[in-house]
């Protein structure tokens, strides 16, 4: 498959972190298979996490081909760069097409990265998510990879304005272990396994991170339960709800 735009992004994307002073750590890199498909599994905290989990694939020299919203295709920018590296576009209203083209493309060999979660967890915790990525591991035989990002949130994420300038952000990306589904296993309970890993990777991640708020009004990037100001898992869920019964989707959000 030509790939005449996915290294020239990443190569900018390289000048920019150096510029910006943008420490990456990949915790786990071996984990993802230098040849044949998987699915990556990601948890969702900012509007870039596509970025830092493709970075985590670096190491293996893999291109992933992640899952998104229609609508970030249909952006003036964005969206010529997207199809470019040959991402998934996603019509949540008709998602059969999008699922059989991320099928196709891990019989083809390739990884596809999926965001189960849906939108971006805005108590950074890993919240209820959905079933795609178990299935998809069921339906090709794949490797299922958990991986957790932490960080990026500071930089641009849900009910915060963009930081995208701030330097010196360190950003972690930590993966675990390939689960191995076969056919016959219960999804269910794949699905209760893969969330209970994505949620330890980020649990080591958060632990892991070199530096602390600034000050009191600074805690909002970090969880509740590390005596952050984010809401909890519940609160969070009440404000989804609102904004699900208002009719105001986030347009950047990835699957």
């Amino acid at each position: 498959m030509s790939e005449r735009v996915y290294p020239p992004v990443i190569g900018f994307a390289h000048v920019i972190f150096r510029i910006m002073d943008t420490r990456i750590q990949i915790v786990g890199g071996e984990m993802i298979p230098r040849t044949g498909p998987a699915v990556l599994a990601c948890n969702h905290v900012s509007y870039l996490d596509f970025i830092w989990a493709g970075w985590g694939a670096r190491p293996s020299k893999r291109l992933v081909r992640f899952m998104a919203k229609e609508v970030v295709f249909n952006h003036p920018i964005g969206g010529p760069l997207m199809r470019g590296m040959k991402h998934i576009p996603v019509d949540r209203a008709a998602g059969t097409s999008s699922y059989r083209e991320a099928l196709a493309r891990l019989r083809a060999g390739e990884i596809v990265g999926v965001f189960p979660e849906a939108t971006i967890s805005r108590s950074f915790t890993i919240k209820e998510m959905k079933s795609g990525a178990v299935r998809m591991a069921l339906a090709t035989g794949s490797p299922l990879i958990p991986m957790a990002v932490w960080g990026g949130q500071r930089l641009w994420t849900k009910g915060r304005p963009r930081r995208l300038l701030q330097r010196h952000i360190p950003v972690l990306v930590h993966i675990g272990e390939p689960m191995h589904p076969k056919r016959g296993d219960d999804p269910v309970a794949l699905a209760t396994e893969l969330r209970a890993r994505m949620q330890a990777l980020l649990d080591h991640a958060q632990r892991e991170y070199p530096v602390g708020p600034a000050g009191p009004d600074d805690r909002w990037w970090l969880p509740a339960h590390m005596g952050g100001t984010a809401p909890t898992p519940e609160e969070a869920a009440q404000i989804e709800l609102r904004a699900r019964q208002a009719d105001t989707p986030d347009s950047a959000d990835l699957l």
